[in-house]
């Protein structure tokens, strides 16, 4: 299954397709695929991952696509493979329950820059069947997904998905090898959930604290605190500093504090 010629890319869908077939081999080589995997991959267009893939010999392929025109192609071409089970869903990817995953999977795509960090958002928490997963995405999207505390970048999507794996940059993706060409590089990220024991307990509450204290990053911590109506007391508990800023903060500072802060009955 290959790339061939097709259709304009369609704007509203954010589509800038892949055309170089070694970055696709080492994008889907970072997937690290065995032959008892059921991998997914959001986004497969024309295939170009795709290819390389089913190359790869998972024990089953799912491609999720929005685009009823390439999940056609991919659907008739799939009804050829006899190598390995493969599955086409005609879906957005922002719509699917991935809680409802409950076999181990691995995941890869090349993420449309408007649904990148939504879908990260989602999926990283709630699919607890993920073992492993391969995105390409907006270079600026990735900085801030990799990004520590204290930098310009971090923010509460960096908090968030640190809450849940553990990203790995794994290299930057020039845009001349897109059809169209984005204005902007790329970049691919590898992510290994973290153990179930290392979770939020809370994510609500998490959601919560990042959703208060980014909307005012320049603000101190205590204060932002004290004008939700909480008790600055609670961030004490957790060894935090009333004057220190939202993004001072580690995700494990965030990940005790949301604790705490939902056993004090606060959410």
């Amino acid at each position: 299954m290959t790339a061939f010629s097709h259709p304009e890319a369609k704007k509203s869908l954010g589509q800038n397709f892949l055309q170089d077939c070694n970055l696709a081999r080492k994008i889907v080589e970072r997937l690290q695929i065995e032959p008892e995997d059921q991998v997914w991959e959001i986004g497969p267009g024309p295939g170009m991952l795709t290819g390389f893939l089913i190359r790869a010999a998972p024990a089953a392929l799912t491609l999720l696509e929005k685009d009823i025109y390439w999940s056609a192609i991919r659907r008739a071409e799939g009804e050829k493979q006899s190598a390995l089970s493969l599955t086409v869903i005609t879906g957005d990817a922002l719509r699917q329950d991935w809680a409802a995953l409950k076999d181990p999977f691995k995941i890869i795509g090349n993420l449309p820059y408007n649904i990148a960090s939504p879908l990260m958002w989602n999926l990283f928490s709630r699919a607890r069947g993920l073992r492993r997963a391969v995105f390409m995405v907006q270079k600026e999207v990735a900085l801030r997904v990799i990004a520590p505390p204290a930098c310009g970048q971090y923010g509460s999507l960096s908090i968030w998905l640190q809450s849940f794996c553990r990203p790995r940059l794994e290299f930057m993706v020039p845009p001349q090898v897109f059809r169209p060409r984005p204005k902007v590089w790329s970049a691919v990220l590898s992510f290994e959930p973290l153990s179930q024991g290392s979770l939020p307990a809370h994510p609500e509450a998490l959601s919560y604290l990042l959703k208060i204290f980014f909307q005012q990053r320049r603000k101190q911590i205590g204060v932002i605190f004290r004008r939700q109506g909480h008790d600055p007391a609670l961030l004490t508990k957790c060894g935090i500093a009333l004057s220190a800023r939202p993004e001072e903060l580690s995700p494990v500072c965030y990940k005790e504090l949301s604790d705490i802060f939902y056993r004090e009955n606060c959410i």
